[in-house]
């Protein structure tokens, strides 16, 4: 896996900067400000992709702020560009979703997502502006799908692994209904300054206990847990050089005005001295082909690439992980040509060593 692919796998777009909650842990920058996509956004970037999703699957992810936010009938305007062979994802908090929304996903083949923590009791950073409880309002959108026969992922952030805990999320979201379900552990990056340190212990008996409740009950696909055994699957048949591309994806990012940022989402609306916005390009100046064709002229990257080689050179994970997210390394370290991150280690190292241990712990007895 060395430098940047040319075309992506998925484009992420922002239909607006609003959101209705203020989670605790959130890093969006203007997350209380309505700056809305226009449709002359959309379009420009619905020509690349209508041309790469005919030569194969392609989706765009549309992800906020709160994308429902924008409205169903400006978001309708945003999706017209696109042609049918694009696959549409949502990441949404659930609260806005109703009989109307569900009928607008079926519509038009939407793919949900649904951010959620857990029960009641661990839903407790997820707030509206007001700092009241937005749980039951995630709850009634979550039944809203279910009442009308849409398959939805679900979206846990665990801002402290502690013993019991995987578990009983685990129980939670084979009861909420949702097909898939993706863990993060809560980093620190972008307006969030809480530190995400823990100690190893904690971290990776959370993974492992985890390992243990699917495996009781594999009813939902695990997202991290199932990455994680497919690579010591790989490991064990000699072909994990195959896993991990042979370029990294540039993941571009379509903010509201149209500006690009690679690689990490979670640099969008932010600026630093030394490199800038850190966007690579506008899709109303510039085709988003040749954004991606010029991503190393941008300078940040190719500071980052060097903490790729870095990663490669010094360790031992990184045919797991591909090294460090961009994001994670600056709002960590103020760089992109650091290594380890907290993040690495609470959701890579950890998570790795997590399922290992939990296999140590339940390989079969000999007789």
């Amino acid at each position: 896996m060395r430098g940047i692919a040319t075309v992506p796998t998925y484009v992420v777009m922002q239909p607006t900067t609003l959101c209705n909650l203020d989670c605790s842990y959130c890093y969006l920058p203007f997350r209380r400000v309505d700056r809305r996509m226009s449709v002359e956004v959309a379009a420009a970037v619905a020509g690349p992709v209508n041309e790469w999703a005919r030569a194969g699957r392609f989706s765009v992810v549309w992800h906020g702020g709160e994308p429902l936010a924008a409205g169903r009938e400006h978001f309708a305007a945003l999706l017209e560009p696109f042609g049918p062979e694009v696959e549409h994802h949502v990441q949404t908090n659930a609260t806005l979703i109703d009989d109307a929304w569900c009928e607008f996903f079926t519509a038009r083949d939407i793919r949900v997502s649904v951010s959620v923590d857990g029960p009641e009791t661990r839903n407790h950073e997820r707030v509206t502006r007001g700092g009241k409880p937005a749980y039951d309002r995630i709850l009634r959108g979550a039944a809203a799908l279910r009442r009308h026969g849409i398959p939805y992922s679900a979206l846990c952030v665990v801002p402290r692994p502690e013993p019991g805990l995987a578990t009983e999320l685990y129980d939670y979201f084979l009861e909420l209904g949702c097909d898939v379900l993706g863990i993060n552990v809560e980093e620190l990056e972008g307006v969030n300054t809480r530190a995400n340190q823990h100690p190893e212990r904690d971290v990776t008996g959370f993974w492992a206990e985890l390992v243990g409740a699917w495996r009781r009950d594999p009813r939902i696909h695990l997202r991290e847990i199932e990455w994680s055994l497919r690579y010591a699957a790989a490991v064990l048949d000699d072909t994990a050089d195959d896993l991990l591309p042979r370029r990294l994806d540039p993941i571009p990012t379509v903010a509201h005005d149209g500006s690009v940022v690679l690689l990490s989402p979670e640099l969008a609306g932010f600026s630093d001295p030394r490199y800038g916005d850190f966007s690579s390009g506008n899709v109303l100046a510039t085709p988003l082909t040749a954004i991606l064709q010029d991503a190393a002229g941008t300078p940040w990257i190719g500071e980052f690439l060097d903490g790729v080689e870095a990663c490669r050179e010094q360790c031992p994970y990184f045919g797991f992980c591909g090294g460090a997210h961009a994001a994670n390394r600056y709002f960590e370290h103020g760089r992109f040509d650091v290594t380890t991150t907290d993040h690495c280690r609470n959701s890579k190292i950890r998570l790795l060593e997590g399922v290992l241990d939990h296999a140590r712990d339940h390989q079969p007895t000999a007789v």
